[in-house]
């Protein structure tokens, strides 16, 4: 299919941005992908197939968080840890992909959406299925958080330039 050769690699990057893990990201894409090639027929406007992926992505991760949530068990040991992801070669990207996923999850969600793929306030909204106002403040909220963990360093950061 076109559209898989033509948008995966950005999907992809946005399913990174929500579950923070390449593995799970592209489980995530393929379930997403899966899901709306199921309703393919549904979708009249092919320029807004981009965003309606998005939106399952986002909706998906979420339902696999509360998944997650509910079925967490504790262990004595931790596992050894992978090692890791090229993506995060800079200093700065790596504090602020951690900083980024720190926050609560609906406050990540808005800020990868908002941020990283340039989605409007009301586009966000209709994917989350939340109010404009409930973006914005989500969004607040979450860039206080951020200034608070950057404190000065927060002065030398290039907008634009997290990943």
């Amino acid at each position: 299919m076109a559209f898989v050769a033509e948008h995966s690699a950005a999907l992809l990057r946005t399913a990174y941005m929500l579950v923070g893990d390449r593995g799970k990201a592209e489980d995530l894409l393929q379930t997403a992908l899966t899901k709306t090639y199921l309703h393919w027929g549904r979708i009249h406007d092919r320029g807004a197939a981009v965003a309606y992926v998005r939106r399952v992505l986002a909706n998906t991760a979420t339902s696999w968080w509360r998944l997650r949530s509910s079925s967490e068990q504790p262990v004595a040991v931790f596992p050894d840890h992978a090692a890791p992801d090229p993506i995060g070669a800079r200093d700065d990207q790596l504090e602020m992909w951690r900083h980024l996923q720190s926050l609560p999850r609906r406050q990540r969600t808005v800020l990868v959406l908002r941020y990283y793929e340039d989605m409007t306030e009301s586009d966000i909204a209709d994917a989350m299925g939340i109010s404009p106002g409930g973006v914005k403040s989500l969004a607040s909220r979450a860039l206080a958080r951020l200034r608070t963990r950057f404190g000065d360093a927060s002065a030398n950061l290039v907008p634009g330039e997290v990943f």
